[in-house]
């Protein structure tokens, strides 16, 4: 593995013909949740089986968070209280109506790396799976509906509908995509039903979704980590 600074992130890349990123090959770009440091999902790359090449990059969230455990990081700041106080009085959230006052922000960072990545690295959007766990995955599918890059798949781990009101105009622009998306039917961060709600709209404007809920929390078990790399693989080689 190797770090480097590519489009005004931190990145840590592993896997290609060097175990550091190198080579040609197809990539994996994965982001990481709220709250978690810059290399959480860094495993991934060891037991996810994908084509020999493939290159991994893990960017890490700008944001550096206070929560007095290790490098706490975020993509953008979320109420935490409210969410604990919700969560004791038995509400469900409904992150459909919600924009979150940092997503712009995120957004635009975010944005910018991709268009400043291939100016940096080797980089084949037509080859490049893209995707993120929770507050990542969410992030990410902003990113793809307000871009035109020809990305090979999204993948959703645990993510909910967000902003319904600026994503819904832009789904349909990406009929077509492939979508991988799991989410655990006891997920006490973010709903269930939030997961299908995303599901829902991102299939009724044509995307290709594969969907796998799963009986545990906001996690990525086992079954999950085999159809994902069966949908990458399969991505990979349209």
């Amino acid at each position: 593995m190797r770090e480097a600074l590519l489009g005004g992130l931190k990145v840590r890349l592993v896997g290609g013909s060097d175990g550091r990123g190198g080579g040609d090959g197809p990539i994996v770009l994965l982001l990481h949740g709220f709250g978690a440091p810059g290399n959480d999902l860094v495993p991934l790359a060891d037991v996810i089986e994908v084509p020999r090449g493939t290159r991994w990059l893990f960017p890490e969230a700008p944001l550096s968070l206070n929560m007095g455990f290790g490098d706490s990081r975020a993509w953008w700041i979320i109420d935490f209280a409210r969410i604990q106080e919700d969560r004791a009085a038995g509400r469900m959230r409904d992150l459909s109506v919600e924009i979150p006052q940092g997503l712009a922000l995120a957004r635009e960072r975010f944005l910018a790396f991709l268009t400043e990545l291939p100016r940096q690295f080797q980089i084949d959007y037509k080859k490049t799976v893209i995707g993120g766990f929770s507050q990542g995955a969410m992030l990410t599918c902003d990113a793809v509906l307000h871009t035109d890059y020809p990305f090979a798949g999204l993948v959703q781990l645990s993510g909910n509908l967000l902003a319904q009101a600026i994503w819904s105009p832009l789904i349909p622009k990406r009929k077509g995509l492939p979508v991988f998306q799991s989410h655990g039917t006891l997920d006490d961060i973010l709903p269930h039903i939030g997961a299908e709600h995303l599901r829902d709209a991102l299939t009724q404007s044509g995307l290709a979704v594969e969907w796998q809920s799963f009986r545990g929390g906001h996690e990525i078990p086992e079954p999950v980590l085999q159809r994902l790399s069966a949908f990458i693989t399969k991505a990979f080689n349209a």
